[in-house]
Parts: structure tokens; sequence; C-alpha cells
């Protein structure tokens, strides 16, 4: 199972704690939860975002690397094609051929290239659009998880004197 998943389905059972809570007496939408539980959930989810971060990464330095490789190769059939040449530089017909054909492996060399960088970009492109929109998805989950926990914790609602004279800073991981 992929951290996406991991991600959903931890945001679904703090869901189903929040959903499933006790009414607080005459309290509408206010719930009763065990908050260790639903710390622990938002601590699990915290951890698993970085990983899904680094998958991305990871995607972006294959493709950079899936370039580098097409752009080898396009040098190693061109320079095959000029060493080519090179040798049939004896009489003058062979000269005009050997011009020809490597001016034609070159062209070839550069489409295939072309074409190798083309399917590499739309392929990671892709990945990284499908990435981002679950990434984007669980932060969204996260955050409305998030404001509906704070909207049900009566401790949570109301900032204290401290709270609303400093802002809040962030971690390492970009977490306030």
């Amino acid at each position: 199972m992929d951290n996406s998943n991991d991600i959903i389905e931890l945001l679904d059972i703090l869901y189903g704690m929040v959903n499933e809570a006790w009414g607080v007496p005459l309290g509408n939408d206010k719930c009763i939860i065990e908050r260790e539980k639903a710390i622990d959930i938002i601590n699990d989810i915290k951890a698993a975002l970085p990983s899904s971060i680094s998958e991305s990464k990871r995607l972006v330095a294959a493709r950079d690397e899936f370039i580098g490789n097409a752009k080898r190769e396009a040098e190693a059939l061109r320079k095959n094609a000029e060493e080519q040449a090179a040798r049939m530089v004896d009489e003058q017909e062979i000269v005009r051929v050997a011009r020809e054909k490597s001016a034609q492996m070159v062209e070839e060399a550069e489409k295939k290239s072309g074409e190798l960088k083309r399917i590499a970009s739309q392929y990671v492109d892709e990945i990284i659009r499908r990435a981002e929109s679950t990434l984007n998805d669980a932060l969204t989950t996260v955050r409305q998880t998030q404001s509906a926990f704070q909207g049900t914790n009566p401790l949570a609602a109301a900032p204290t004197v401290q709270e609303a004279e400093e802002p809040e800073e962030e971690d390492e991981e970009g977490w306030a």
C-alpha cells in the first residue's frame, strides 16, 4: 500500500471518530472524542506526507535521468555517424554519400531524442500531476478534519491570550 492510501485510511479513521462521537448535551454540533487517539492519527498523517513529497521528487529525478540518457544516446548516434562519415572520405562520391547518410542519421537521432524527451516528460508530468492531486486532496481533508475537530473541541475554538498575541511558528516540516 502506498502513502496516499495510508493517509486516506488515517483520514477515514479520524472522520469516523468525529462522526461517531458522543454528542455533548446542549452543544448541538459538539462532540467528545479521544484526544490522544485523534492526535496520534494526525501525527501519523503528518509523518506520511513527507514521504509522498519524496516520491514526487524521486519521479522528477527519474525523468531528468531518462532525458539525460536520451541526450547521451543521441550524442552517441551523432558521434557514430560522424565517425562513419570520416571513414568514407576516400573518394568524392563516397564523401557525398557519407555526408548524406551522416546528416540523415543525425536527423533521425535528433527526432528519436526529441520523441523520447516528449514521452518521458508527458509520463513524468502525469505522475507528478497525480501525486500533486493526491497530496492536495489529503491536505484538504486534513484541514477539513482539523477544522471539524477544532469546531468540536471547546479548548481549540477559543484562543488563549498568548495565542492571540503571538503568531504561530512552523516546525521543520512546515507544520504550525
